[in-house]
């Protein structure tokens, strides 16, 4: 198998002298190509920190993280801003979308600021509206949606660049059950279909059954 993601012996600590706290501790483990796997923890176990380090929106104090064989913190500004845009994808717990923008308008914003045409993106506009449901939906603004409906359209943004990679950080935090229930479905559909590698933390035992791989993180280590 091909590995996407590889992590090795990562530490990242917060703070200086007596104030350092070390969140992670020597955390090594590799994720396949096409693979969901589920990222698990209590509170403050460290893995929203592990997520945002192997995205590239932090570095480590120490260790190495590879994406599709480049070791990312090695890279230059502009080709990790780069990397980010084209072969990961993001997905938070709160939606993130621009309030005067139309459900068709926030999904098509990575497209616009990639400095691409619209026009070469419309019929894969049209195949994600029609996976996540919202066809109906399409000139609705954010406000007029369900908090469900919002992951999902934050879902589509995600994956309009048909990234290589969709990091989740606790995307269904917010929702009631029935609405995670549906955008865990929404995940497996995506990971199955669109051949997009998942990596997703979270505290929910539910949720985690979503994936194929379970990672457990306890006090900065791998169980």
């Amino acid at each position: 198998m091909e590995s996407i993601i590889k992590v090795s012996k990562l530490d990242k600590t917060f703070g200086k002298g007596n104030n350092a706290v070390r969140v992670l501790k020597d955390v090594s483990f590799e994720i396949n190509k096409g693979e969901f796997v589920s990222l698990m923890g209590a509170s403050g176990s460290g893995k929203s920190t592990l997520l945002y380090l192997i995205g590239g929106l932090d570095k480590p104090t120490d260790g190495k993280v590879y994406i599709n064989g480049k070791d990312i913190n090695t890279l230059k500004e502009k080709d990790m801003a780069k990397l980010r845009r084209k072969d990961i994808g993001f997905v938070f717990q709160f939606y993130n979308l621009v309030q005067n923008l139309t459900v068709e308008e926030n999904i098509m914003l990575p497209v616009v600021m990639d400095g691409k045409k619209e026009k070469d993106y419309k019929e894969r506009l049209e195949k994600i509206l029609d996976i996540i449901g919202l066809k109906n939906k399409r000139n609705n603004l954010p406000n007029e949606l369900s908090g469900g409906q919002q992951q999902r359209v934050s879902i589509a943004r995600a994956i309009i660049l048909s990234p290589t990679i969709l990091l989740a950080d606790e995307p269904i935090g917010n929702l009631d059950s029935k609405a995670g229930e549906e955008v865990m479905k929404l995940f497996k559909e995506i990971n199955e279909k669109e051949g997009i590698t998942i990596l997703q933390v979270t505290h929910s035992s539910d949720a985690a059954k979503y994936g194929n791989r379970l990672i457990n993180l306890k006090d900065g280590k791998i169980i």
